[in-house]
């Protein structure tokens, strides 16, 4: 590493350091002032206070990142050219895009880091958060279950449907769960329960009745009515089904935050439904994909503040850097409003999420290439 190069990177993360230092005591000013009555209400001690808070933050640090990072990069480089010390490097012989180098470094290590909170530490911390706010409720003996559920869902390859009251994934326990099938001669198969349990590997029904048709345009009748019943047959696992009840409603899934759905349960539940609707399956997609186009904004923004903060020359100090934050506004606002036309038709999934990336990257491109 060149001497240019350390001296770059320490004139950036200096900043950076400071926008988001900047940035979190605002966020911590903000969440105790909305989120006082609520803690107040859970009666939350101090420490308990904390920890929320500190739940909370993987997800503000998602939403702040490239912010931070095109603040840092703008005050780094306007300062600079303001010393004329871009000019200096590039009579030198250093290409503008060399020079820049340790930027973009740094925008692909805040990529990782992006991609990384979203996928791993922000699903955690929601988990964290809802078992923190249940700390201190008072409950009827039963125990609160975070990871939990309940609704339909539906095993396209085994052509069987569950309704389940209540579900936990964590012990494996459903409450009133209605199963129903269809057999390769099409007649159908119904069962019913107060409750069921996966131990074992097997779905083991407790106070159950089962139903059969006799043939395929018969009425379903009962056959069987026990206490216990082993189905070894159904090879759904209990993350499997949780997975589905968390799918199971469109237009929840539509608008939930992106960063509810972790890239591991999307691609999950693509591949054990390879037969969903085309409305069903753009919504997906174009969430799948826009998980993997989000990270990349660390880097955009990357080229999106190189022409607006390294030119030289005398000009106004406010001129990059409100154009620049005119620009990355305009690029968020697209990255809202594109994964919304993937979602209803208007555009291809991996296209409504890359779109944004791919504009404003090649215009960051061509701008720094005219950049003197």
């Amino acid at each position: 590493m060149r001497l240019h190069d350390r001296y770059l990177f320490r004139e950036l993360l200096t900043p950076l350091a400071y926008c988001l230092g900047g940035f979190l005591i605002f966020w911590l000013s903000y969440f105790f002032f909305t989120q006082l009555g609520e803690m107040q209400e859970r009666q939350f001690n101090l420490l308990d206070a904390g920890e929320f808070a500190l739940a909370q933050l993987p997800e503000f640090l998602v939403m702040v990142l490239p912010i931070a990072l095109l603040l840092a990069l703008l005050y780094a480089l306007t300062h600079h050219a303001r010393h004329h010390e871009i000019t200096a490097l590039r009579a030198a012989g250093i290409s503008l895009w060399r020079l820049c180098a340790p930027y973009f470094v740094v925008g692909l290590v805040t990529s990782g880091i992006y991609f990384a909170l979203n996928e791993i530490a922000v699903p955690q911390a929601a988990a964290w958060s809802e078992q923190i706010k249940s700390r201190h409720v008072k409950t009827t003996g039963v125990p609160v279950a975070i990871n939990s559920s309940k609704g339909g869902f539906r095993n396209a390859r085994a052509h069987r449907l569950w309704q389940i009251s209540e579900f936990d994934a964590t012990t494996g326990t459903m409450v009133n769960p209605n199963v129903t099938w269809t057999l390769p001669d099409g007649s159908w198969r119904a069962l019913r329960a107060e409750r069921g349990v996966h131990t074992n590997g097997i779905w083991i029904f407790y106070n159950a009745q089962l139903f059969a048709q006799a043939s395929a345009n018969s009425r379903l009748l009962p056959i069987a009515g026990t206490n216990l019943l082993a189905m070894p047959e159904f090879d759904e696992t209990p993350q499997r089904i949780l997975r589905g009840l968390k799918f199971s409603d469109t237009q929840s899934l539509r608008g939930s935050r992106s960063a509810d759905i972790p890239l591991a349960d999307l691609w999950a539940y693509l591949r054990d439904n390879p037969d969903l609707s085309v409305v069903d399956a753009q919504v997906l997609l174009t969430k799948f994909y826009g998980r993997l186009a989000a990270p990349w904004t660390c880097l955009v923004v990357v080229l999106i503040a190189i022409p607006f903060g390294a030119p030289s020359g005398r000009r106004n100090l406010f001129y990059g850097v409100a154009g620049s934050i005119f620009i990355a506004f305009t690029f968020f606002v697209l990255q809202k409003v594109c994964p919304a036309l993937g979602m209803t038709g208007f555009l291809p999934a991996w296209l409504a999420a890359w779109l944004p990336n791919l504009i404003f990257a090649a215009a960051g491109i061509v701008l720094t290439q005219r950049t003197r």
